[in-house]
């Protein structure tokens, strides 16, 4: 097979095995597990194999397959969007904004509508960061404002205006039934019908985010898991020296 024509790999390259797992809203049984196997060769795979079934409630079974993929891939018909990182550190950022703004840049963040989970924002935020990556808060040419969870859009564009931010940050963990959309369109909208769309960069972030999606929705970029305070804080400098026009 030619290196440009790919297929999932499990013992072997190109085998095409691959592990499913989801729930069918059936009684656990020898008939649900049958149902389990023809469902996933309906989804164009061979060789199927439940490993795994058990009931989670009445009338839902969990189950987890082991199958062959049929189709192959042509990895280079394959184009997508990245934010651009050139790897910067804490101390190469904090150095590039003192000298190419002479100023602390402003930054807000919060999870947005009914979500409570802050473990998104908190990550690139609190000072304390992850993974030994320094959050916003930490930055000494930074004014890091962390509104927590459980935020109306209205009370986050305010803080922004108040605040004067270069840029806002809005995080979504919860997606069920896209959720998630729903509140980072509510809170575009909002910035859009104020007319306040050029005085921010806007970025948003969860665990179902892509740099695509953030893009058509009309956001600057979009990070999604792995992205360490770092990544957000480089990209928010590069971006406001390229708005301002001022080089690198």
């Amino acid at each position: 097979m030619s290196d440009n024509l790919i297929k999932p790999y499990g013992d072997t390259l190109n085998d095409g095995l691959v592990q499913l797992s989801f729930t069918l809203p059936i009684e656990a049984s020898a008939r649900a597990r049958k149902a389990a196997e023809a469902y996933v060769a309906k989804l164009n795979f061979e060789e199927i194999s439940v490993t795994h079934y058990k009931k989670i409630a009445d009338g839902f079974t969990y189950f987890v397959v082991y199958a062959r993929a049929i189709p192959v891939l042509d990895y280079n018909l394959i184009q997508a969007q990245e934010v651009e990182s050139k790897g910067m550190d804490f101390y190469e950022i904090n150095k590039q904004i003192a000298e190419k703004f002479g100023r602390k840049l402003t930054v807000v963040g919060a999870t947005i509508g009914t979500d409570a989970h802050t473990v998104g924002i908190d990550a690139i935020m609190n000072m304390k960061g992850w993974d030994g990556n320094y959050g916003l808060e930490r930055y000494p040419e930074l004014n890091a404002y962390n509104m927590g969870a459980q935020i109306p859009c209205e009370t986050l564009l305010a803080k922004a205006i108040e605040v004067k931010a270069d840029a806002v940050l809005v995080s979504q963990t919860v997606t069920q039934k896209d959720s998630h959309i729903r509140n980072f369109t509510e809170f575009m909208e909002l910035v859009e019908a104020e007319n306040l769309r050029k005085n921010f960069i806007l970025l948003i972030g969860g665990p179902r985010i892509t740099n695509e999606m953030a893009i058509e929705m009309g956001y600057d970029a979009g990070f999604g898991p792995g992205t360490k305070p770092s990544n957000v804080a480089e990209y928010i400098l590069s971006r406001l020296m390229e708005k301002q026009g001022i080089s690198r």
